[in-house]
């Protein structure tokens, strides 16, 4: 059996550094979208009903309950959350001791806390995987030092804890529901696109937010969208089985085919930290042999044979239940292999020390595998209602806390017809109108699509989901636009973090309107411009302030600012500190100051490597641990017995899952 350590430990600093960018890329956007002059001032979210304090943090679980306490106001409160978020998980992904169960669990409760009040702008499928994966890592890092073995059963290395390779399934579990969900929803959704094999030729140019890579890749040939369509399904439906196979090489070829997909999404299109958290995920297919060795996979494509949806919702009823048995059986095997290394433990008490954590974390694992059948169900309805009425219950009970979501990524492909944008406009006379561009989503026809990746501007995001229905869908525009006619410093540093680059910087516009184009990417042939559009409609009539519409819209929404808030304490050192660091990083785009911190990650891994070699200390532990696998190996390949080392250590190693 090869083991899984080193995946995990890949695992637990890849969670990190998501955690990292998530938290870094959030606290620049806070003032504007949750201050007291945002979008959608997070005060309003958090307000006291008369409850218990416990009732309260259950119901709505925040830690930013507290922030009163510290004499800070809810934004303020988002802000802290947000810098020791960011310190935490870089002090993860930088040193071992701080990849403890504690490290992640508060990780886990700030991004949740932050989730509680994120309203629009957090409801993103990637911020509900980030707390899922995150709870896991919870139960992934390693309490402590794992109880010593005095012989190495099947062939394993001594110092193996019984309960490692429970919480570690989970994760893949999780990775298969993500995949194999993504890949059917875009069947079930009945999309002409997805069924008819176009959808590529549409999707580069009408995502949200497109690389420059997107341009040349939407140019490619009919024939080759459509080849890696089908590549698509193969890789997000066929292939995801494969995540349990006993074959080790099989799942290293679904891991092969799984960096490739979100390799080539990363280079076409902007996803913030999704598709690092997705091969984050796919950490669960390795083992220690292949990360401590150079080995390499191959891939074919095949071409499927068509079918109707009415035959595809049949295949999906009849295989909906056996993979849930799937992992139910590959999960009964981790439990199986657990116990069994945990018969093999020597002495009483380290037998009992070993079964306190395999009891713990083994219920862990069973409850956290059926609360996520419900939603991993949602894609075939027969199935949802089949299923055990304990595993409802369960799941109703810890809904709010996340820690089982749906997944389906790209349901339907929209802009067929060409690709549906807002435009914001101003003006002093009503008259003449200048267009108010947007630092990431597109605009200018000439500006190249650019690359901001591992950041999430959230307002461009939504601007984007805005453009798909009327403004009346999206009931945040309206406190958009007034906060434009406001003149309001926040937000228009989400629209142009340059200020001069903002058209009404030195005075608000007095009208605001927006009108609804759609564009397409430019062809080959036109020189100087990305993107070509036409006007379509208005999409929300000019206001200024004091407007009746406006007026309107806002009650309406709930959005209107009946109480101002109250003063910010200037005595709170706190409250200074956060200040301080608000204006020190504030001239920094979010693009820069995340491309910062991973040049500075780099940077002190380098340093450690080079001033703080582990192979010393390794070495000297070995003479003292015969059992290691370092031993094990050179043993086998010397074909002579290191000293000490146990004959079961000699047994033959039997593939299974990591």
């Amino acid at each position: 059996m090869a083991g899984s350590r080193l995946p995990r430990q890949l695992f637990l600093q890849g969670v990190a550094a998501v955690f990292m960018f998530a938290f870094a890329s959030l606290y620049t956007q806070i003032p504007g979208l949750y201050g007291p002059e945002g979008i959608l001032p997070a005060r309003r979210t958090l307000r006291p009903q008369g409850k218990g304090r416990w009732q309260q943090l259950w119901e709505t679980p925040t830690l930013l309950w507290e922030a009163p306490l510290l004499g800070l106001d809810t934004a303020q409160g988002l802000e802290l959350l947000s810098l020791l978020g960011t310190v935490l998980a870089l002090g993860a992904l930088l040193t071992r001791p701080l990849r403890h169960p504690l490290v992640y669990l508060l990780l886990w409760a700030a991004y949740l806390s932050v989730c509680q009040v994120g309203q629009v702008f957090l409801y993103f499928q990637w911020d509900s995987l980030l707390l899922e994966t995150g709870f896991l890592a919870v139960l992934v890092a390693p309490l402590g030092l794992p109880p010593n073995h005095k012989q190495a059963p099947q062939g394993r290395p001594g110092g193996v804890s019984p309960h490692e390779g429970l919480p570690f399934w989970l994760v893949r579990w999780l990775l298969f529901r993500l995949m194999f969900a993504s890949g059917v929803v875009k069947l079930t959704s009945r999309c002409p696109a997805w069924w008819g094999l176009t959808a590529l030729t549409y999707h580069y140019e009408t995502q949200c937010l497109p690389t420059p890579a997107a341009w040349f890749a939407h140019h490619l040939p009919v024939w080759l969208h459509k080849l890696s369509v089908v590549a698509t399904f193969l890789i997000e439906i066929a292939v995801p089985p494969l995540f349990f196979a006993p074959v080790r090489r099989l799942r290293l070829a679904a891991f092969y085919s799984q960096v490739l997909l979100q390799v080539l999404i990363v280079i076409t299109g902007n996803y913030n930290f999704f598709n690092l958290l997705t091969l984050v995920l796919a950490t669960a297919l390795l083992d220690d042999t292949h990360l401590a060795a150079t080995s390499s996979t191959s891939r074919r494509k095949r071409t499927p044979s068509s079918f109707t949806f009415h035959q595809f919702s049949q295949w999906l009823k009849m295989v909906t239940l056996p993979t849930m048995w799937l992992g139910a059986a590959s999960l009964a095997w981790e439990l199986l292999t657990a116990l069994w290394r945990w018969v093999q433990v020597r002495g009483s008490l380290q037998k009992l020390c070993a079964a306190v954590p395999l009891s713990v974390l083994g219920t862990a694992t069973v409850a956290l595998f059926l609360i996520s059948l419900v939603p991993y169900s949602y894609m075939e309805p027969s199935s949802h209602g089949r299923l055990w009425t304990g595993a409802h219950r369960l799941f109703g009970t810890v809904e709010h806390l996340q820690l089982a979501n749906s997944y389906g990524l790209f349901r339907r492909m929209t802009g067929l017809g060409g690709r549906p944008e807002v435009v914001l406009e101003g003006s002093y006379d009503g008259h003449q109108w200048t267009e108010i561009e947007f630092m990431y989503k597109p605009g200018n026809l000439s500006r190249p699509p650019p690359i901001v990746v591992p950041h999430q501007p959230r307002l461009d995001w939504q601007m984007w989901f805005a453009a798909l229905g009327p403004h009346t869908h999206s009931p945040w525009f309206a406190s958009l636009v007034l906060r434009l006619l406001q003149g309001k410093a926040p937000v228009i540093r989400l629209i142009q973090n340059h200020t001069p680059s903002y058209p009404f910087h030195k005075q608000p516009p007095t009208y605001v309107r927006a009108q609804r184009y759609k564009y397409w990417f430019s062809h080959p042939w036109e020189q100087g411009r990305w993107w070509r559009r036409q006007w379509v409609e208005e999409f929300f009539p000019s206001v200024s302030l004091g407007d009746p519409a406006l007026d309107m819209l806002l009650g309406q929404f709930g959005l209107q600012d009946k109480s101002p808030p109250r003063a910010r304490g200037s005595s709170n050192t706190l409250s200074q500190a956060l200040h301080w660091i608000r204006r020190q990083l504030s001239p920094l785009e979010a693009p820069t100051l995340l491309w910062g911190l991973l040049g500075a990650v780099g940077a002190i891994k380098v340093m450690q490597a080079l001033l703080g070699p582990q192979s010393l200390p390794r070495s000297k532990e070995e003479k003292h641990k015969p059992a290691s696998q370092e031993d094990s190996v050179a043993a086998s390949k010397q074909a002579s017995p290191a000293p000490n080392i146990s004959s079961s250590s000699q047994t033959p190693r039997r593939k299974k899952s990591p």
